[in-house]
Formats: structure tokens, sequence, C-alpha cells
């Protein structure tokens, strides 16, 4: 709904209390009943009162419609109006509540009206409506006056114009309030209705930022479970087919391909652990359960939390490529500085992410990765030789995470063929600072 305060339509009250207005307009109805055969009673009357039925039909036709003021409070503040002027010019001895429901059903019409704008108008022509019958009821009136009337009258000003003015003045009070209190009613309701609207934006956006909140941190979980999981279990499925080839020939390299295999599950598993505990706890690093040594059976030292992920931990994850079957290189050029832990694991998982797509689709010999610490960007470059299929450079998880993690940290992402020769690149640059000295930990130039 639109909230412009020339089309917003302040909302109908409920059933209930349509109801209760009925039973109101019916009470101000028998009130002004017995309030007229009060009146009567005294015998308080001015000039030449109608009839009781006609008395009658005057003080209900004032009254009773407030029974549908906020149903209709265009037609409400019409009839009353018209029935109070009329009766007024008939000389109908019931004036109090009546002049209380006039100014209910011209406060009601402010209030409550379906076009506000049209309220205004109607209300200031019921207004202008009922000064036009004052000035005429007192034309007619003062020809009839005398100075009899005046005996008593001590003070200043002139006993006709001094009537005059009192008489306009209430008038002006009564009808400025009636006006002014239906438009502030109307303008409150408005604002709240405002701030309820506001209120509702505001928690349709904390939801909606909620929900994308909560899809990042699938994406985010999604992105981790590949990194950690496909790398191992390709590593493990390039051992096992080579244990299985040489399993009856050489029963040593098959054995150590096993035991390869057994290692990067353990290491994934490690990894796992890490990681679960990270989403289930505050601590960053929960210590996981007791590994099972080379042997196979459970390790007896105390169980220690791994250290984190990190570009520091390279040798281990080329290693493992290694014991695959990948002649492996390693370099780090340039003066190292300290890296950011989310910076450092992004390039440990780009790097790991690599060397995956190699074991799985290049038909590679040599992977070289070469980490070079720029003026101000970190590089990493990461190149095999091989011939495989070839692979996509657009789209796969693998790729979709390392862009991601990339553009996290504002870099650069560059895959393709390998310029000059067969093999894959992949080159990742993030802008650096230079905070201090390198701590990125036993990484040094040399070939595994």
């Amino acid at each position: 709904m639109t909230t412009d305060s020339d089309t917003w339509q302040r909302p109908m009250p409920d059933a209930r209390r349509l109801r209760i207005d009925i039973a109101i307009g019916l009470a101000v109805a028998v009130m002004a009943l017995a309030n007229l055969t009060l009146t009567r009673s005294v015998g308080a009357f001015i000039g030449h009162p109608p009839g009781l039925a006609e008395q009658v039909v005057w003080a209900l036709l004032c009254t009773l419609p407030l029974g549908w003021r906020r149903r209709r409070p265009d037609a409400v503040a019409v009839i009353v109006s018209v029935a109070f002027i009329a009766g007024q010019t008939r000389y109908a001895p019931e004036q109090q509540l009546t002049t209380g429901a006039l100014f209910a059903a011209i406060y009601t019409l402010g209030a409550w009206g379906p076009n506000h704008r049209r309220s205004q108008w109607l209300r200031a022509g019921i207004i202008a409506g009922m000064f036009i019958w004052l000035g005429i009821s007192y034309l007619i009136a003062l020809p009839h006056l005398s100075a009899a009337e005046f005996v008593k009258a001590d003070g200043p000003v002139s006993p006709i114009l001094a009537a005059l003015i009192n008489g306009v003045l209430v008038n002006v009070l009564y009808f400025g309030f009636a006006y002014y209190f239906g438009e502030i009613a109307w303008t409150a309701e408005r604002r709240r209705h405002l701030v309820e609207a506001q209120a509702a934006e505001l928690v349709a956006a904390h939801e909606e930022e909620a929900a994308r909140t909560v899809l990042h941190e699938r994406l985010r979980i999604a992105r981790e479970l590949h990194d950690v999981v496909a790398h191992h279990v390709s590593v493990m499925g390039v051992q096992a087919s080579a244990a299985r080839r040489v399993f009856d020939r050489d029963p040593p390299k098959a054995k150590e391909a096993l035991a390869a295999v057994e290692q990067s599950a353990r290491t994934a598993v490690d990894e796992l652990h890490r990681m679960l505990g990270l989403l289930r706890h505050a601590d960053p690093e929960p210590p996981p359960p007791p590994s099972a040594a080379p042997g196979g059976t459970p390790d007896s030292s105390p169980a220690t939390a791994p250290a984190a992920v990190g570009l520091h931990r390279l040798p281990e994850l080329l290693d493992s490529v290694r014991h695959a079957g990948l002649e492996t290189t390693l370099g780090v050029f340039g003066d190292e500085v300290d890296l950011p832990e989310s910076l450092s694991l992004a390039g440990y998982r780009i790097v790991q992410e690599a060397a995956t797509n190699t074991l799985k689709h290049a038909g590679a010999t040599k992977l070289d990765v070469r980490i070079r610490f720029h003026t101000d960007e970190l590089e990493l470059d990461v190149a095999d030789n091989g011939h495989g299929p070839v692979r996509r450079t657009t789209g796969g998880l693998g790729l979709i995470g390392m862009r991601e993690r990339v553009a996290a940290h504002a870099g650069t992402l560059e895959t393709g063929p390998r310029a000059g020769g067969p093999g894959f690149r992949v080159r990742a640059r993030f802008p650096l600072a230079r905070p201090g000295p390198a701590t990125l930990g036993p990484v040094a130039p040399g070939t595994s």
C-alpha cells in the first residue's frame, strides 16, 4: 500500500469496533431524547419550537447517525450538519447532545475519511456553511433586538457587538478544535502506519540478509569440503590404481602406494575434523581425535591440534602429490612478508585445487609451484606439463572455488593452457601490504 498522504487510506476498524459504534450511536440518541424531555419540562424554549414529533426527528437525525460514523464518515458528517442547521432553524430545543454529535461527526470525518483530500475540502465546506448560517441567523435576529434586552449590560463594548464577537469566537474555537483534532488523529495513524511499514521492511531486509548469510556460509562449507576431500581422494585414487597394477609383480611398491593411501586418508580425516570443529565451536582450533600411527595402531601421543592450514604447509601437500607419481618443484621468490591467515589459507587451497586437477585430468609428470612476493602483490603460479584432455576454464566446483577465494581478497585469477609448451597453468594474484617481516614458514626453493 502506498504511503502518500493524498492516497493512503486509514484501515477500517474490525467488526467488533463497528458494533461498538452502533451501540454508542444508540446511546447518544437515547440521551438526546432524555435531554429533550428535560428541556421541554423546564420550558427552556427559544422562539416557537415545533411539535414533539418534529423535535424528536431532529434530535434523532443529529445523533443516531453516529453509529455509522466510521463506516461512512462523509455521509454521517453531511447528514448531521444538515440536520443540525435545520433543527436550529426550526428552534428545536435539544442543543447539548446535538452540538456534541456535530463535533464528533466533523472530527470523525477528519480522522477516518477514506479520501483525506476530499475530507479536508468537505470539512472546510461544512464549517463554512455553519458560519454562513450563523451570519444569516444574526442578520435575522438583529432587527428584533431592543435596548430592553441589554438593560443590565455594563462594559466598554456595545452589547450587540459583544454578543456577535462572543458568538463568532466560540464557534471558531468549536469548529477549529473539531477540524484540528481530526487532522491530528489521521496524521498520528498515518505515522504509525509508516513506522510499521518501515519496521516490516527492516525485518524483511534482516531476513533477506540472514538468508544471504546462510547461503554464503553454505557455499563456504561446500568449497571447504570440496577442497579438503577432492585433493586427498584424488591422491588416494591414483595411489590405489598404482598399487593394483604392481600388486603381483612388485609387492614392496604396492605396499608403499597403500601406505600413501592410508596417509592421505588420515590427513583428510584430520582436516575434516578441524573444519567441523570450526563450525561447531567458538574455539578456532579444537583438538582432533588421536590419529592412527603409520603401522595402523592409534597414536599414543597426546592429541594436539595440527597447525592451521596455510602456505607454510605446501611442502606436505606437494609430498602427497609426489607420492602420487608427480615430480614437484616449489620455489619462493622475493622478500617474504606476514600474510593474513585467510589469505594464506586461500593461497594453499588454490595450489591444492590446481594440484588435484593435475592429478585427475592432466596426465602430467611434473608440477611446478612458484610463490612470488612482489612489491604490492602476492603471486601464485602453478603449472604442469600435462598432455591430457583440455580442461574447462570456466566451470567446475574447483575453478569456481578458486575464483571465489581470489575475489574475496580483491585478486585476479588466470587459468588456461600453458604458453610456449604443453600443460596447464593457474596464476593467482592478490593485493599485498607489507606489515612486517616474513613468517611464511619452512617453504624454501628447491625440488622434491
